[in-house]
């Protein structure tokens, strides 16, 4: 299928959209990848970066060798996630940060409709769609509950890390950056990229590397071979990731990260039990346009193929 320019554009809007969810620790850019309809596309043309890749390259020449990586998507798609991790990254911290309930409200509806975004294109329920699903929901729903740990910092450990972290980045409904967090290892990044320490960041992306080409071709399998499967266990992901991106928690412990004060575990509370003013009706409100947002997204892409 022949793209033109605009498609590429908003390829790019796409990428803006899963950078901007990646710096929040608890939402997954591959959920927003699901949602906008470009999860299959990116597993399939992460997998065709192979051995092969630079066979083409050698016998036919970079443009066959750019076409069979599927190389317009990927760069439209990684310059979208680079220019929101630039650009907005610090914005999204700042609110944060002074608002917490209504960003994680926002997040909560976007969510919450990305589940059944996802689940109407499970084609057929069975009974071991329905486990799959709520085991995939209980096991997010407990990485939501598990404490950070402290970590000894060795070049082992700094590649594993990026290599898990960057398998949860492109699966929907585990953010990347909270494993970062449970690894002990948010705070060594933020400081080696604070200190310019090029060894542990090369580290860090050789890890990220290796786990993504590896990662996408098992979920390339299993959408080739399970795909409803593959689908209701997603689902329940998504479905236990809910946990973390509640927006009324209660902080059972922090401590400071680069003078800033980071929140290590907590637990949801109802809004009427939150200590403090619990902002409902704005809450509910930016639920419901992130609720509405995936809605129009899903009415724009229906009325794309039509």
């Amino acid at each position: 299928m022949s793209r033109r320019l605009k498609d590429y554009l908003m390829i790019s809007l796409k990428g803006i959209a899963m950078g901007a969810a990646d710096v929040v620790p608890g939402v997954s850019g591959g959920t927003i990848a699901f949602i906008s309809g470009i999860y299959e596309e990116l597993i399939a043309s992460i997998n065709k970066v192979n051995l092969k890749t630079f066979k083409v390259l050698r016998e036919e020449g970079f443009a066959a060798m750019w076409r069979s990586v599927n190389g317009n998507f990927l760069i439209s798609l990684l310059l979208g996630i680079a220019i929101s991790v630039i650009s907005l990254a610090k914005l999204i911290r700042h609110l944060l940060e002074t608002q917490p309930i209504l960003i994680w409200a926002f997040f909560f509806g976007l969510v919450l409709a990305s589940i059944i975004h996802v689940a109407k294109q499970i084609t057929k329920w069975n009974l071991v769609s329905i486990v799959l699903l709520i085991l995939g929901a209980f096991v997010a729903y407990y990485i939501t509950t598990l404490v950070p740990q402290t970590a000894e910092i060795s070049s082992g450990y700094v590649f594993l890390s990026g290599a898990l972290a960057i398998c949860a980045m492109i699966l929907p409904g585990i953010s990347g950056s909270y494993i970062l967090l449970l690894l002990g290892m948010y705070k060594p990044v933020l400081d080696a990229i604070h200190d310019k320490d090029f060894k542990i960041i090369g580290l860090l992306m050789a890890g990220a590397v290796v786990g993504l080409l590896s990662f996408s071709r098992l979920l390339k399998w299993l959408f080739d071979h399970y795909q409803n499967l593959t689908l209701a266990t997603l689902t329940g992901f998504i479905i236990g990731s809910l946990n973390k991106i509640w927006p009324w928690k209660e902080v059972i412990d922090s401590e400071m990260i680069n003078g800033k004060l980071k929140i290590l575990q907590e637990k949801s509370v109802t809004p009427f039990n939150y200590e403090g003013e619990n902002e409902l009706f704005l809450a509910l409100v930016l639920a419901s346009v992130g609720f509405m947002f995936i809605v129009l997204l899903e009415k724009l892409a229906v009325k794309k193929e039509d």
